[in-house]
């Protein structure tokens, strides 16, 4: 069972926010499983992110490369396999409960044909938490005045009693706390009546609130047969002002939400399999979300897909043996097509290179925002991507790339490219090659 939040990060948790939150199911989770200290999602943002952990590959290589479905661009191309029909052809039942967001607008990317015998959330980026639209394979039925998160905790319970006696993989992938800033008064009214907390904030705590109770109730239903993994999609978004703004503690880490620097990108994950994993304090190598695919595969005995996979296998780490795992790993995420050069990141070890994002790549047109919108709204109205053209811009120059050891500042404040010009040519030059390599699986799949 794989359960993802939606734009949480490590200073969301209780635990680790000096109980400025409260996530009591998911602080005793962290006590209560092998907590992972250095791991990492491939992208900051949702949908990239999403379609490489369900693919084992980086977002350029399945054509997940921005959030806009209508455009198509959160779209997993139809040649991929996802986890979903691995663990499918190896004899489970598999199911999506909550967001999608790879693939909206065409019944060729429904979850139903993308390796999920069940269905029952949406296919966008996000959804009212009141006035939802559930689609439950294929069939959709309106609100029924229930709050989202607690629907999705529902659906997911059921799922679990139908099928607790053969083997089956549930991805619960609740929407909090994205995106609209929603839930329960009595959920919110803890953290607003302190005055510690902006609206902004309160909402997402009380988004959070829910989300835990939630997952409490799921947990029951589960025994230690059941490996149950937590994470979250990207890093936290830091948006709006004064009363209204979201921007929370978040371990110190720099950046948030569409950042390729730690705050965006560094997310906790905690594994839990009581007959499978000793529980252990952490693990510290680093550990990336194109590592699943071929680590649940391998949990349950299933057949990888004959492609290139970026990640690898880490469940004998987790199972506290000697194991290698890569210590390099990249990212890179703009609006509309992606350039190299703007908002992309390498670890190496230790080090960690980033190249700044560049304005101008960073700007969705008013036009794309409003049927973005508009898309969550009324879904029914879209049948298909717009094909129009995407918009031209002037990229402008690239801006100076940065050095940081994140061993010894994992707050990223101290760049430290002018004392090793050395070591940042030859990562900047790696970070290129990589780049250029799965850019080049993208356009291939474009072309096809």
């Amino acid at each position: 069972m794989l359960i993802l939040a939606d734009d949480m990060g490590y200073g969301d948790f209780g635990c680790f926010n000096d109980g400025a939150s409260q996530t009591p199911t998911l602080d005793h989770l962290v006590d209560d499983s092998v907590c992972l200290t250095q791991h990492y999602s491939a992208s900051p943002v949702c949908a990239p992110a999403r379609a490489s952990l369900l693919t084992g590959r980086y977002p350029q290589r399945t054509g997940a490369i921005d959030t806009l479905e209508h455009r198509g661009l959160d779209r997993i191309a139809l040649g991929e396999q996802t986890l979903g029909d691995v663990l499918q052809r190896a004899g489970y039942v598999t199911a999506l409960v909550g967001k999608w967001h790879n693939g909206a607008f065409d019944g060729r990317f429904h979850p139903n044909r993308r390796g999920f015998d069940e269905f029952a959330g949406f296919s966008g980026g996000w959804s009212d938490y009141w006035t939802w639209r559930l689609d439950r394979n294929g069939q959709v039925s309106e609100s029924d005045g229930r709050y989202l998160t607690d629907v999705l905790t529902e659906e997911a319970i059921a799922f679990i009693r139908r099928h607790r006696r053969e083997p089956f993989f549930l991805f619960l992938a609740y929407s909090a706390p994205h995106y609209p800033f929603q839930a329960p008064d009595e959920d919110i009214t803890p953290f607003r009546e302190t005055g510690r907390f902006t609206s902004g904030v309160s909402a997402i705590y009380g988004m959070l609130r829910a989300m835990d109770r939630g997952i409490a109730a799921v947990l029951d239903e589960v025994d230690d047969d059941t490996l149950v993994m937590f994470s979250s999609d990207n890093g936290p978004q830091f948006s709006g002002e004064g009363d209204y703004s979201t921007t929370r503690f978040n371990c110190g880490y720099r950046g948030a939400k569409g950042s390729v620097y730690e705050g965006g990108v560094r997310l906790p994950m905690v594994v839990r399999w009581p007959n499978g994993i000793d529980r252990r304090d952490s693990v510290d190598a680093l550990v990336h979300f194109t590592d699943w695919l071929p680590t649940l595969a391998a949990a349950a005995g299933a057949v990888v897909p004959e492609v290139v996979l970026d990640g690898v296998n880490v469940l004998p780490l987790l199972q506290g043996e000697a194991a290698q795992v890569p210590d390099v790993r990249f990212w890179q995420w703009n609006r509309y097509q992606p350039v190299a050069h703007s908002n992309a990141a390498m670890r190496d070890g230790r080090w960690k290179l980033v190249r700044p994002a560049i304005a101008t790549t960073m700007h969705v047109t008013p036009a794309d925002l409003a049927i973005d919108i508009d898309s969550k709204n009324r879904p029914e109205a879209y049948a298909d991507i717009l094909r129009a053209s995407e918009p031209p811009g002037d990229i402008g120059p690239s801006l100076p790339a940065q050095l940081f050891d994140i061993d010894a500042d994992p707050g990223e404040a101290h760049d430290l490219a002018a004392v090793e010009p050395a070591r940042v040519a030859r990562m900047d030059a790696e970070l290129s090659t990589w780049f250029a390599a799965v850019e080049a699986d993208r356009v291939r799949i474009a072309d096809s």
